[in-house]
């Protein structure tokens, strides 16, 4: 891979894009030019504003892999990889499928990229040879991708409506489209409120990708470190707590950055409702009990933006995922309605 100034896409809705941050359209979060996937970096942000380039579906694998993007922007520059693999080996599928295990294989927690190319190769299949299968395929994700707009966009007017006039917004981590969707449509209907974001140690997603983005919105905010989030909740702060999720099932099982349980634990001790968004449940886990939550290389959690915290000689632990059981999820925000 190599990192050049990103180029971007311009078939967004524009009621969409004018509602979210630069970090989340479609020009930054990933487009496909010159032959090349380019995947923007949320690792520089709020400082350094470019893109990786991709040559291919693995080195695509490698970005999500290496959090050059996440969340959404994982799903994306997946969907835009098989295109741009077609374009590059036509209809072998048998390479086409490696290139899928590698997609679902970089981050296994976020089930999102699995299921939607799940769904997502039967319709190559399907295609006829004598189709334009780099064409088809284009279609095919373009298609998906219009899709998610529609959803992020139903997801934030529900997620609204959970948003009390003159409260505090407590966040975690970088919460996606369906969040500041949500404060959008908010601010519409002439609500006030608070956003606090905490840092989120120790990628800083909140330090570096929520809170600047909640300035560039003009949205009254406070950013907060990991430990104070108990303090305001008791203090009545904080009126509702809402995430993305990496994932969540039916039955209300969550799983969201390290962190989320924390919060979740004194929100319920002090009767604030916890809300997860979800692009779409995973019916196939009834329970996350056994769930195996991703662990990540200790040495990060000993440095903070490329300074060391501690020395070579003390041992850290990194597990990157908390599992939030259904007792302290108030609901799951769904296109179909809250769960």
């Amino acid at each position: 891979m190599e990192e050049v100034q990103g180029t971007g896409r311009k078939d967004a809705a524009p009621c969409l894009e004018e509602m979210l941050p630069d970090s989340l359209r479609h020009s930054f979060v990933a487009s496909l030019a010159n032959g090349c996937l380019y995947v923007g970096s949320r690792r520089d942000l709020p400082f350094c504003r470019h893109s990786v380039c991709c040559h291919d579906g693995f080195e695509a694998a490698a970005a999500i892999r290496d959090m050059v993007t996440q969340g959404g922007g994982q799903l994306e520059t997946a969907l835009l990889a098989i295109v741009l693999e077609a374009r590059l080996h036509g209809r072998d599928f048998q390479h086409l499928e490696r290139v899928r295990t590698a997609l679902c294989q970089a981050r296994r927690t976020n089930t999102t990229v699995a299921r939607e190319l799940d769904m997502l190769f039967p319709q190559l299949y399907a295609t006829d040879e004598h189709d334009d299968f780099p064409l088809r395929a284009e279609e095919l994700v373009m298609r998906r991708l219009r899709y998610y707009d529609s959803l992020y966009l139903e997801l934030g007017r529900r997620g609204a409506a959970l948003i009390p006039d003159g409260c505090g917004v407590l966040t975690t981590c970088f919460p996606e489209h369906s969040f500041f969707l949500s404060l959008a449509f908010a601010r519409q209907q002439g609500r006030r409120f608070t956003v606090y974001a905490m840092e989120t140690r120790p990628y800083l997603q909140g330090a570096h990708l929520t809170a600047p983005a909640l300035a560039e919105l003009g949205y009254d905010h406070c950013l907060i470190t990991d430990n104070m989030a108990a303090g305001l909740i008791a203090a009545g702060k904080i009126g509702v707590y809402m995430t993305a999720s990496d994932l969540a099932t039916p039955q209300r099982w969550v799983v969201n950055k390290i962190g989320t349980l924390s919060s979740a634990l004194c929100c319920r001790m002090y009767n604030v409702p916890y809300y997860a968004f979800s692009v779409g449940l995973d019916s196939r886990y009834g329970s996350l009990e056994d769930f195996k939550v991703e662990y990540r290389d200790p040495e990060e959690v000993k440095s903070c933006q490329g300074l060391a915290t501690s020395t070579a000689r003390v041992r850290a632990l990194y597990p990157a995922f908390d599992i939030i059981p259904p007792d302290f999820v108030s609901g799951i925000v769904t296109a179909e309605g809250i769960i």
